[in-house]
């Protein structure tokens, strides 16, 4: 199982363990389901209330899954993702932001740090 180490300037940071291989959880259902205090609004990919920053501490590959077309156009939106970040990600399969919308971002197999 993955490590998800969540912390915040204004909160505790804390380490849970997530579901590997599942394919279906979020960071944003993995902190509600550990009571960390994420902001969000929609819960769809639309707001960008639930932008975080991901850092991949494990050497197990690429940072979870890929950018999803929602998340694209909103971090596009607030200038977190260039138009050449968007096709390397398309050419090279590789996600290549920090930024990512804790809605979105399904949890693979590598430990990750997610700063809100």
């Amino acid at each position: 199982m993955p490590n998800v180490t969540f912390s915040s300037p204004i909160h505790k940071s804390k380490t849970v363990y997530a579901v590997a291989g599942s394919h279906t959880q979020t960071i944003l259902q993995i902190a509600k389901d550990n009571h960390i205090p994420i902001d969000f609004s929609c819960g769809d990919g639309e707001c960008a209330t639930c932008m975080v920053k991901v850092t991949v501490l494990s050497k197990k590959g690429s940072m979870a899954g890929p950018l999803t077309d929602k998340e694209i156009l909103v971090l596009k939106e607030h200038k977190k993702i260039s138009a050449e970040d968007i096709e390397a990600m398309r050419v090279d399969d590789v996600v290549h932001t920090p930024w990512r919308l804790a809605c979105q971002l399904i949890v693979r197999d590598e430990d990750l740090h997610v700063e809100y």
